[in-house]
């Protein structure tokens, strides 16, 4: 059995556990990404244990099975536990978490929604130099995400569903996946046909 051990310090950095908005989660060190895979339709290959202020990952792909564990801390025991709940919490979106030594999924209360807080869900807009009003044709979408000028969006299509503390870990996914750049040049020419049609 093969087992490698990662621990925060001064010269590699902070051990950082992040799930993203897109469904992706990431555990980074520093620059470096240690793990990082789709929650997208994880209950089929993915199970999560808790117990205390770890999180135990155990995945099964094409008949292997693989595990890792991230332990929390904090400034105290009880911040570390708050920590990993936090965390079992967003996982919650994505599949069930289970308590040690238990086989149903753990459920905690859900955190307040945004009207509870006193914050409004809609926003109003003014009218935006440069940004189309109405409907949008497929080509007129191409041209604008190829940068050609003259080209302009909806409102709805100028704000990402992506929060921005996110992005970054995202696009480090991204660029630390050896697929990525052929992709980005495939979704470019396709972007081109269409605009052709």
């Amino acid at each position: 059995m093969f087992s490698r051990v990662f621990e925060p310090s001064d010269t590699a950095g902070q051990l950082v556990l992040t799930i993203v908005q897109s469904g992706h989660l990431l555990v980074s060190q520093g620059q470096e990404l240690l793990e990082g895979l789709s929650l997208i339709g994880a209950p089929s290959f993915l199970k999560v244990q808790r117990k205390s202020d770890i999180l135990l990952f155990r995945m099964i792909a094409k008949g292997e099975s693989r595990m890792f564990r991230v332990q929390f801390e904090g400034s105290s025991r009880e911040e570390a536990l708050e920590e990993c709940a936090r965390a079992a919490y967003r996982l919650q979106e994505y599949l069930p978490i289970s308590a040690h030594g238990s086989v149903t999924p753990t459920h905690t209360n859900p955190p307040p929604t945004a009207q509870e807080h006193g914050i409004s869900t809609e926003e109003t807009y003014n009218e935006l130099p440069g940004v189309t009003q109405g409907s949008v044709s497929v080509r007129e979408l191409a041209q604008s995400f190829l940068g050609q000028p003259g080209s302009s969006l909806p409102l709805a299509y100028c704000h990402s569903a992506l929060p921005s503390q996110d992005l970054e870990p995202f696009l480090r996914l991204c660029l630390l996946d050896h697929s990525f750049p052929a992709l980005v040049e495939e979704v470019e020419n396709e972007l081109k046909k269409l605009d052709q049609d």
